[in-house]
């Protein structure tokens, strides 16, 4: 190994963002709101063409960057994405409607992601991205794993959170929330799971 901070960063600036996601991006960083990193985005399209997926549940909306990653996959997929932030989702729709996207294609839902997705119809869903709250996640899991079908994907991001989940000596509440949704994965009998070292890591969880 040469030198592998050398090589995630070659990896982080391979992708050009989209001028959609650029604008996306610049008024999410107005309202204080943290998103998925270029290439993290280029990975969930990626993976989103992979599957070719149709129906695509977003937990954590934010201003709409990875929501409009996703989309630009396929011109025939759906999203619904979940936040429990309106003023988020108000800006979300306004970046939706700047990138084209109709809303037919992407339906935004105000609420806590749990409760909302315990409401969805089960097997229903090609990929599940999740980017909440680590707090949030291990409340949300049992959900996502009911929604998604077989050969979908659940993804998380922040499954590294912040290089913090590989060190055991730290056990911080959001650290060890995450590590066990991690935890929960590598022991599935029902997924086959990996983590992308894109951004602040991305699991991958594919279900039989």
């Amino acid at each position: 190994m040469i030198d592998k901070i050398s090589s995630w960063k070659f990896a982080e600036e391979f992708n050009t963002e989209p001028e959609a996601m650029a604008t996306a991006r610049k008024s999410a960083e107005e309202l204080g709101v943290e998103s998925v990193t270029v290439a993290t985005g280029a990975g969930l399209a990626t993976i989103a063409a992979m599957l070719s997926a149709k129906n695509i549940v977003e937990a954590g909306t934010g201003a709409g960057v990875s929501a409009l990653w996703l989309l630009s996959a396929s011109d025939t997929s759906t999203l619904t994405t979940i936040d429990d932030e309106p003023e988020y989702q108000d800006r979300a729709r306004k970046n939706f409607l700047a990138a084209g996207i109709p809303a037919s294609r992407a339906r935004v839902i105000t609420g806590k992601a749990s409760a909302v997705m315990a409401n969805m119809t089960e097997a229903a869903y090609d990929l599940v991205f999740i980017d909440v709250d680590p707090a949030a996640v291990e409340e949300i899991l049992p959900h996502a794993t009911s929604l998604v079908k077989p050969s979908g994907a659940i993804v998380l991001a922040h499954a590294l959170w912040r290089d913090r989940v590989p060190n055991p000596a730290l056990r911080d509440d959001d650290t060890s929330a995450l590590r066990a949704v991690v935890r929960f994965f590598e022991d599935s009998d029902e997924f086959i799971s990996s983590i992308s070292m894109l951004g602040d890591g991305l699991l991958i969880a594919v279900r039989k």
